[in-house]
């Protein structure tokens, strides 16, 4: 080992041939939700009207915030916010997510899938958990929001996504 460094370093050592690997290129999208992600930020988890779903890939190192505000008397979803510790698909996942889930009704953001978002964004393979965690952050962030509705109206009201579930 020693000897074939110092050859190197010496420039004796027989050249070796090279393997050409090809980059890998991220989607114009991905790349764009990265550099300009939208959406970053929180919102105060103990205001009722907001729904917090963290979750995380341990595998990776991946860990995604997503937070929704709902206005109370339509059930839509007004405004959406992240914050993602990981890599650009992931952070673009997270934007993607919080731009689809604006505007909607509780029971549509559930329809939402990572294969759609994968599809969105054309993440390879190797990426297709950035998808996944983002739908798992959406459905926790509902789930959230119809805990702390279900806990502040104790009259036994159906949830939206009990609703939805039962549909």
């Amino acid at each position: 080992m020693l000897r074939v460094a110092a050859k190197r370093f010496l420039g004796t050592a027989t050249p070796s041939i090279a393997v050409r690997v090809p980059p890998r290129f991220y989607h114009e999208r991905v790349v764009d939700h990265y550099n300009n992600p939208r959406n970053v930020g929180s919102f105060d988890k103990s205001d009722p009207t907001v729904g917090t779903g963290l979750v995380g890939a341990p595998a990776c190192g991946d860990v995604m915030k997503l937070q929704i505000k709902v206005d109370e008397i339509t059930g839509k979803i007004v405004d959406a916010r992240f914050k993602t510790f990981g890599c650009g698909s992931a952070i673009a996942s997270s934007s993607v997510a919080t731009e689809w889930v604006k505007g909607k009704q509780m029971g549509e953001v559930l329809s939402i899938k990572n294969t759609e978002i994968a599809k969105h964004l054309s993440l390879p393979p190797v990426k297709l958990h950035c998808s996944m965690l983002a739908e798992d952050a959406i459905k926790a962030a509902v789930k959230d929001y119809e805990a702390k509705r279900t806990k502040a109206s104790p009259s036994g009201e159906t949830t939206t996504a009990e609703k939805t579930a039962t549909a």
